[in-house]
């Protein structure tokens, strides 16, 4: 028999366009070379255009699935998307801390593309306090980064990813997809400052589930043994070309397409 793929756990909610949650996460990883593992954190009803309603899965089941196949398969690497309540976020919380050699990369998802909110404050302030002390790798967009910071909206992202890395995790990338400019400027900090920079000519249109894939493919990278500055370039080059490949099957945002090579 073959030996197997590196295993990597999603913790996420469901999209139904397979765009975005844990169907982007299953795609990315298997694109990736990586087999998914998944725990369901919540339902959503969505489309291209935005999310309507996101129920959260009961935390005693969120535990039971992920307690389940993880006694059962060695994880090679975590990745958290939308987490559903805040305490799913203690429930996962606990478990990561119980694997602390184990990367995590957390895609702080706090709004859909729209502005759907799909983290209320206490979820926010969980994941400030129990979750960034496991978190490896942490990649939220420019705004999600001064709000984990309690910043203001025009704050200096330098500083903010400073202080996000003072609450526990190692790395911070910080995307710039928000931010003004022909380039979106992605940036890796950790507690001593910017580890690198990398710059991506800006795409034209509107996509849903970047995020979903860039911390994916990180988690991907992380698994298969690259080190953080080197996994956080691969799954930024991996996730430009997904969005280069991508496709509008609805009325809203282009999905990224994570099978792209196979064309």
């Amino acid at each position: 028999m073959s030996s197997s793929p590196p295993m990597v756990l999603a913790f996420a909610a469901s999209d139904p366009t397979g765009g975005a949650g844990l169907q982007a996460d299953l795609l990315t990883l298997a694109s990736l070379g990586c087999h998914p593992l998944s725990v369901l954190t919540g339902l959503t009803a969505q489309d291209t255009r935005g999310v309507e309603s996101l129920l959260a899965i009961e935390p005693a089941w969120v535990e039971r699935q992920a307690r389940r196949v993880i006694e059962d398969i060695p994880v090679a690497a975590f990745k958290l998307g939308v987490l559903g309540a805040a305490r799913n976020a203690q429930v996962i919380a606990a478990i990561l801390a119980e694997h602390p050699r184990t990367p995590v990369v957390l895609d702080p998802v706090l709004a859909s593309g729209r502005g759907d909110a799909l983290a209320d404050a206490d979820t926010i302030q969980v994941l400030r306090d129990a979750l960034l002390p496991c978190t490896t790798v942490l990649t939220p967009n420019s705004l999600e980064t001064r709000r984990l910071a309690g910043a203001a909206p025009d704050a200096d992202l330098p500083e903010c990813a400073r202080a996000l890395a003072s609450l526990g995790c190692k790395y911070v990338l910080v995307t710039g997809t928000h931010e003004a400019g022909a380039e979106v400027v992605n940036t890796l900090y950790d507690a001593r400052g910017v580890v690198r920079e990398d710059r991506w000519r800006r795409l034209p249109g509107s996509y849903h589930g970047s995020g979903c894939t860039l911390a994916s493919a990180l988690a991907a990278m992380l698994a298969r043994g690259l080190e953080v500055p080197e996994a956080a370039q691969a799954a930024q080059a991996y996730t430009w070309k997904t969005l280069e490949a991508g496709f509008q099957p609805g009325h809203g945002q282009y999905l990224p397409d994570r099978f792209f090579e196979s064309k």
